[in-house]
């Protein structure tokens, strides 16, 4: 009989699992009240904030819709 010297409970699986060995991912921007997703999601790109126009002021104060940015991330194409 021919065997391997294992300990019990060992694992012929590579250590760590799926996912070894991969830089960890980054937290999801925070979105503003008018992103339709989080900046940086896939099928997503920016645009022109529709509120301001792209100034990131509504009058005096900041602009609540892209939270002064001027941009609001939007998906684009379409299924």
């Amino acid at each position: 009989m021919n065997r391997k010297n294992t300990s019990p409970g060992a694992s012929d699986q590579p250590a760590g699992g799926p996912g070894a060995g991969r830089a960890p991912t980054e937290p999801a921007a925070p979105m503003a009240p008018g992103d339709e997703a989080p900046p940086g999601a896939p099928g997503t790109g920016e645009d022109t904030c529709p509120r301001c126009h792209g100034t990131g002021r509504d009058g005096p104060r900041e602009c609540p819709e892209c939270e002064g940015r001027g941009t609001v991330t939007v998906n684009i194409g379409g299924a």
